[in-house]
């Protein structure tokens, strides 16, 4: 039986074991887990998800409480066009925590950070441009442009000096999405690095609508690779979404992908940014407990526990402190929502808000609950304790359980 082990992905000269763990924002892909799997041999995710808060936390700056301060006359305002990010400062928070990563790191291996193109920020193109530029200043070894088809993202780098230098690559769920953005793209003379196709088994926001159920990764892959191949195109292909062993891995490398990308394995890690109570919650969950929902203001369905305390919550937007999924002209589908349900309910002391829900605060309080399909299947990869818990995993020893397992097997912690 091969092991993932027996391939090897090839950036030019340099050949690194085919694992990605992919971006999970809020910082629940710590610089800890990129940094582990960069010492690995692979390639480790930071994400630039409210990289203003995550600096907050990280490295005690202030950006959250002085945003919250310059706006706070407009808390009560239903109108948050006013209520614009200081780009300098977007920049300043994504250049510390991407140097301060690469400073850190050890190993063979890389680290890029995952992009998201919904986060508009009250300014889509501009706030973009700031975050992509800062971690290409400050030494990223690759990008991957997530959340959306990044139609324009290439262009708005193009004029750097380490535009050909730094990886960039895509996300799509389809190969109609690739075609798009390779036409679109063509303009720049530059091809993506890699191609992660992303299936419907993946956790978080998902390209796919709420018939998810009907598509499959494999296929998906098999018909981007051989479109690929009719057009003479050699990019790598990474498929992602329910891969949950070495022995998957192995299936679809054995299928011409050049690695795989994998998170939900490695939410129950030590380096991962999940809070311990929350960890165990994924152990311990079952398949009836997770579900594809449509509360994301973003427009894009959302895996997530049945059980995650940002489902129904009506808390007030907090706009004027985080702020960081309003569009051009202020608006957020969260607002309009929760401003229906005060209206509906005049005397209430607090509304019920079901179909939206404030991402911004609930991710930055690890309340939305996001996962993989699989996510059911974590208990077992660990040990239950006394105490009725699960031993929590190292990220090093869930990498080499990828590298090494076969036969559809999961190596247990000591």
């Amino acid at each position: 039986m091969k092991r993932v082990d027996d391939f090897r992905l090839q950036f030019g000269n340099r050949e690194l074991v085919p694992i990605m763990v992919g971006g999970m924002g809020v910082d629940i892909s710590t610089a800890e887990l990129s940094l582990e799997a960069a010492r690995l041999g692979g390639i480790g995710h930071i994400s630039d998800a409210m990289l203003p808060t995550v600096s907050d936390r990280r490295y005690n700056t202030k950006y959250v409480k002085n945003k919250l301060k310059q706006y706070k006359f407009n808390v009560e305002n239903p109108d948050k066009s006013v209520v614009q990010f200081d780009l300098g400062l977007v920049a300043e928070a994504t250049a510390t925590h991407v140097r301060r990563t690469m400073e850190a790191k050890r190993g063979d291996g890389l680290i890029f950070i995952n992009c998201m193109e919904k986060l508009t920020m009250n300014s889509p193109k501009e706030t973009l441009r700031a975050r992509l530029l800062a971690a290409m200043d400050n030494g990223i070894d690759g990008i991957t442009l997530a959340a959306g088809l990044h139609l324009g993202s290439f262009a708005l780098i193009e004029e750097h000096p380490r535009f050909r230098d730094v990886k960039l690559g895509i996300i799509v769920s389809s190969l109609r999405a690739l075609q798009l953005f390779l036409k679109k793209n063509s303009r720049t003379g530059r091809m993506p690095d890699y191609v992660v196709v992303e299936g419907p088994l993946a956790g978080g926001h998902l390209g796919f609508g709420l018939d998810w159920a009907e598509y499959d990764l494999a296929t998906i892959l098999i018909e981007v690779r051989d479109w690929l191949k009719a057009e003479q195109l050699d990019i790598p292909l990474i498929p992602a979404g329910g891969i949950f062993t070495g022995s998957d891995a192995v299936g679809f490398l054995e299928l011409g992908a050049s690695a795989v990308q994998v998170a939900t394995r490695f939410t129950v890690t030590r380096e991962c940014g999940l809070p311990e109570d929350v960890k165990q919650d994924y152990f311990k969950v079952s398949e009836d407990e997770i579900e594809v929902n449509q509360i994301s203001p973003t427009g894009y369905p959302m895996r997530m526990l049945k059980s995650s305390p940002a489902i129904g919550s009506g808390i007030r937007p907090n706009c004027e402190a985080y702020g960081y999924l309003l569009d051009s002209k202020g608006n957020c589908q969260y607002i309009e929502a929760y401003n229906r349900e005060v209206a509906a309910h005049p005397d209430a002391k607090k509304v019920k808000v079901w179909d939206k829900t404030c991402l911004c605060t609930h991710m930055r309080n690890f309340d939305c609950w996001t996962c993989g399909q699989y996510t059911y299947r974590l208990k077992n990869t660990s040990r239950r304790q006394e105490d009725g818990n699960y031993q929590l995993l190292s990220a090093e020893h869930v990498f080499r359980d990828y590298q090494f397992s076969t036969d559809g097997r999961i190596a247990l912690p000591e």
